[in-house]
């Protein structure tokens, strides 16, 4: 019986790539879960909301460790983006197509995130450009100023509500509206996963790594460069829509450079270049934030922003203290789950198996064998002296001539 258990799962592992789509199956099976969850009334109005925020602070994490992660480009106006869709997607449904908002909201609602997510892009290109000049200090301190700059435009124009914000006449249906936030999260994942896995993704990493040498290998930094400012932008400009479609009025003063920091500390959080990361830590950061904005009231509303900071201190030391290696090293979440799965792997396996000893040995694995593994000494000690003692041969006469 054991023996088919383990044939079985081997077989869906081998079928379904569990090891490399785990994260998306973990994300439906929560989706499904938590829409069974929805329709049957199990879910409250306040666990609805914290889900919607959930889902577009995943949106948000993804795109900028797209930026900040794998390109290695500091970027501080993330919520200039968000802010430009919130406020272009809103304006769409509730002025431009006000009928399609009644007749039928969920195309209303894709309609307003393609919108919003390219007003957001041309902005992100705009800003794209910068950034093939421009490096850490100095392309973080421009992002910044285009994310104040949107805000404060967003306050003193009239048509998009000035100070009093801009009212959402058309507000999704809470059961439902986070079972499509987490939909577009997915693929947000799903989309910059398979960019980074490719021959782009590669590319990008490249430039991370030393700029230099890949202009000299042939990669088009510039066009990486823009291409990855844009991308990350229209997620940006999604989400974005999707927080105002949550939210009954909302203002430009939410998106100040306090919620870019909140965003990179999602990134840094989970880990440079990390998507699960990213996914973790905007699970855990939002479940923080909407805790502490209830235990936190009136003057300790303050100390929010101090925990966050003494987080990112924290997770900084111990991702970069020397002191810290073997720490690291020994509680590493890969090789604890590498020895969870040994240790199932020996539990499952069959009385055959543990009864043959080759199985047992070849489980095992002899490193020493490997055939590309060479000893340093036998490196160090070899003779690359030329020799010259080789003559070369003299040609052959030709036919008929002399030598």
């Amino acid at each position: 019986m054991s023996n088919k258990l383990t044939t079985y799962f081997k077989n869906v592992k081998a079928k379904y790539k569990i090891k490399n789509h785990l994260t998306y199956y973990i994300m439906i099976a929560f989706t499904v879960l938590f829409t069974i969850l929805s329709l049957t009334g199990g879910i409250k109005r306040s666990s609805a909301f914290l889900l919607e925020q959930i889902g577009y602070s995943i949106i948000l994490a993804v795109s900028l460790s797209l930026v900040v992660g794998f390109l290695g480009e500091l970027s501080l106006g993330h919520a200039g983006f968000m802010c430009l869709g919130a406020y272009f997607g809103t304006y769409f449904q509730n002025t431009l197509a006000p009928g399609l908002s009644k007749s039928a909201p969920l195309l209303a609602l894709i309609v307003a995130m393609i919108i919003g997510g390219l007003v957001a892009a041309i902005f992100g290109f705009i800003i794209g450009l910068p950034a093939l000049r421009l490096k850490g200090d100095y392309l973080a301190i421009v992002t910044l100023a285009f994310g104040e700059i949107v805000k404060i435009i967003f306050q003193n124009v009239n048509t998009f509500g000035g100070a009093l914000g801009m009212k959402n006449a058309y507000r999704y249906d809470v059961k439902t509206l986070f079972i499509i936030i987490f939909i577009v999260a997915i693929l947000s994942v799903a989309l910059i996963n398979n960019l980074i896995r490719s021959k782009h993704g590669r590319a990008i990493t490249a430039i991370r790594d030393n700029e230099i040498a890949a202009r000299a290998m042939g990669v088009n930094v510039s066009y990486y460069k823009i291409m990855v400012f844009v991308l990350s932008s229209f997620l940006a400009g999604v989400a974005g829509v999707l927080f105002a479609a949550s939210s009954n009025r909302f203002s430009s003063v939410t998106f100040d450079y306090n919620y870019s920091i909140n965003i990179l500390v999602m990134v840094v959080l989970g880990g440079m270049g990390s998507i699960n990361g990213s996914i973790v830590s905007a699970t855990l950061i939002t479940f923080l934030n909407v805790k502490l904005q209830v235990v936190l009231t009136g003057n300790l509303a303050a100390l929010k922003n101090l925990i966050y900071a003494l987080v990112l201190i924290v997770i900084v030391i111990y991702t970069n203290a020397p002191s810290l290696k073997g720490f690291r090293e020994k509680y590493n979440l890969r090789k604890l789950w590498d020895k969870i799965y040994a240790f199932l792997h020996r539990i499952f396996r069959s009385k055959k198996e543990l009864a043959d000893p080759a199985v047992e040995k070849a489980d095992a694995g002899d490193w020493s064998k490997i055939p590309t593994k060479v000893e340093m000494d036998a490196i160090l000690s070899t003779d690359f002296t030329p020799d010259n003692s080789y003559v070369p041969d003299k040609p052959d006469a030709p036919k008929g001539g002399k030598e």
